[in-house]
């Protein structure tokens, strides 16, 4: 396989951590919502949801999943756009997915922060590094 299709392939992994942890938000709201006989309509707005449900983990991790992830997967187009996928962003790549996938793991289960933002940071910063590298080869690459 080529280092496109094992960069295609890291996407696809935080794609499907994102369906895992949908699921398990859909799962732990169902549930508490039925044990604590909560009315659907009665959670409309987040507002509302936040204030009868006490089990939001899951639901804030999905929300993780679409905020910094968004620059992974624009590093990931551009760097298919562009046919400039050297084997390091390939590994990088998939270093940041598995450090999102501890993220989540944390998160959706004991949910130590101190924990949770150890992995937090660290593929923040493996992504920074991931952008500052690709650039940097892109104006080499170029010369």
């Amino acid at each position: 396989m080529s280092n496109t299709t094992y960069l295609i392939a890291a996407c696809l992994a935080l794609v499907l951590l994102s369906a895992v942890v949908a699921l398990r938000m859909l799962y732990s709201r169902v549930t508490e919502m039925r044990e604590q006989r909560i009315h659907p309509q009665s959670t409309a707005t987040s507002l509302q949801m936040a204030a009868k449900l006490k089990n939001v983990q899951a639901a804030d991790n999905f929300k993780n999943l679409y905020e910094v992830p968004v620059q992974f997967y624009a590093l990931a187009a551009l760097a298919v756009a562009t046919a400039h996928v050297p084997q390091w962003l390939v590994i990088g790549a998939w270093l940041y997915v598995l450090l999102r996938v501890a993220h989540s793991a944390i998160h959706c289960t004991y949910n130590k922060v101190m924990h949770r933002f150890a992995a937090y940071g660290a593929s923040c910063a493996v992504l920074l590094v991931l952008w500052v590298g690709f650039f940097g080869s892109l104006l080499v690459k170029g010369a």
